[in-house]
């Protein structure tokens, strides 16, 4: 049975909010879920407003879903999905909302292991092949962070001009892929937005980011910004 949990009164700091997520995502793990906030109490409490503690930045993917996997309820999250997590301004002015209206603490960038967005940036960047229609739009946005941590590797093409090579591009393995990809995503929401950014420095909001395991169903801390925890 649902049990019930009023609107709170008070807002979590950054860190409670994240251990809050935290507690939550153990009792999934344990097959212990409580469900809360889903009564029919809690739907009319939080019929004519909501105060939710957390901004969820997640993957579309179906195994995914951000109250389940942390065991929360009506209320409590506000959460923006899309394939590998990429940014855009709607997203960005999603996020703003939760931050700068509504007033969350915490912002959680959750990604997942065997993520397609990511798997397809890959491959994109390896043999050069893109995929069609608005699928494209999502690679394109996920390739820049592959990017940044990408290196060159092999000899030089001897046929090249003076002071240039031609060097074959490889990658890391895919584990640090999605947990590079993760942490631009947590910068790219400070550096784009001022609203995020300028509630970071005042110690009022914390980002997280986040990788979640498909099978165990465990979320790791993979970064941090602004008053969220030591752990790293």
């Amino acid at each position: 049975m649902s049990s019930t949990v009023p609107v709170p009164e008070t807002t979590p700091t950054p860190a409670e909010a994240w251990q809050r997520l935290r507690e939550g995502n153990a009792r999934f793990v344990a097959d212990a879920m409580e469900h809360p906030s889903q009564g029919a109490d809690r739907r009319a409490a939080v019929a004519e407003q909501q105060a939710p503690w957390a901004v969820l930045l997640g993957c579309s993917d179906s195994r995914v879903a951000a109250e389940i996997i942390f065991d929360q309820g009506l209320g409590d999250l506000f959460v923006v999905r899309t394939a590998g997590h990429v940014l855009d301004a709607s997203v960005l002015g999603s996020v703003e909302f939760g931050v700068g209206v509504l007033g969350a603490p915490l912002v959680v960038v959750l990604g997942h292991d065997r993520c397609g967005a990511v798997g397809a940036a890959a491959q994109a960047l390896l043999t050069g092949t893109m995929p069609t229609g608005f699928v494209r739009s999502v690679v394109d946005r996920v390739i820049p962070s592959l990017l940044t941590r990408a290196e060159l590797g092999g000899a030089p093409d001897e046929q090249v001009g003076a002071g240039r090579s031609d060097r074959k591009l490889t990658l890391p393995d895919e584990d640090t892929l999605r947990r590079n990809h993760v942490r631009s995503t947590v910068q790219m929401l400070r550096d784009y937005s001022g609203v995020i950014g300028e509630a970071v420095d005042a110690g009022r909001l914390g980002i997280v980011g986040v990788e979640y395991d498909l099978a165990d169903g465990t979320a790791h801390l993979v970064d941090s910004l602004g008053p969220v925890t030591d752990e790293a």
